[in-house]
């Protein structure tokens, strides 16, 4: 935890005085251009993949980079992405698979998710990815791996796709 502090008292002594006026503005409004829906995994960070600066991205993370279904109960994710698409206006929606993703490793090589009931729950809403995944068959599991990440990219768009904010995102 340590390093932590330190890394926030760094940050207002040494960034925050030479980034002021950034800092300034983005404290009474923000106006991204694009929402990053990324893996929860901490070898991703979506501002420095991107080389953005702060504010110009609105981030989503969690495990898998999952968009579930828009239904009745919306969650967290649905409840962000109408967030950035009808407040804020972002037109751009970016989904962003990673290579090694924890998650998919496990949906790919049926890993026992006992001791995660809640992760294992989460995970089903990449049960389109899944079903694509699983009526080939792969040379390596790496293969199989990769081949999940890709399709969970794709399922999760269609997931925004049949969103309520496709009329607002496709304007």
């Amino acid at each position: 935890m340590q390093h932590i502090i330190e890394g926030f008292l760094s940050f207002q002594k040494e960034i925050f005085p030479q980034r002021k006026e950034l800092f300034r503005s983005l404290a009474s409004s923000q106006n991204p251009k694009a929402l990053f829906i990324s893996c929860s995994d901490s070898r991703l960070v979506p501002e420095l993949v991107t080389q953005q600066e702060p504010g110009q991205l609105f981030v989503i993370r969690n495990a898998g980079n999952i968009v579930p279904s828009f239904g009745p109960e919306p969650g967290g994710v649905s409840a962000s992405i109408e967030y950035a698409v009808v407040a804020l206006g972002v037109t751009d929606i970016v989904i962003c698979g990673h290579s090694n993703c924890g998650a998919m490793k496990a949906i790919a090589s049926c890993q026992c998710l006992d001791p995660m009931p809640a992760v294992a729950h989460w995970l089903h809403y990449a049960d389109a990815a899944k079903a694509v995944v699983e009526k080939k068959t792969w040379d390596s599991e790496i293969d199989k791996v990769n081949a999940m990440v890709e399709e969970n990219v794709i399922a999760q768009l269609n997931n925004i796709k049949d969103s309520p904010v496709r009329c607002r995102w496709s304007a």
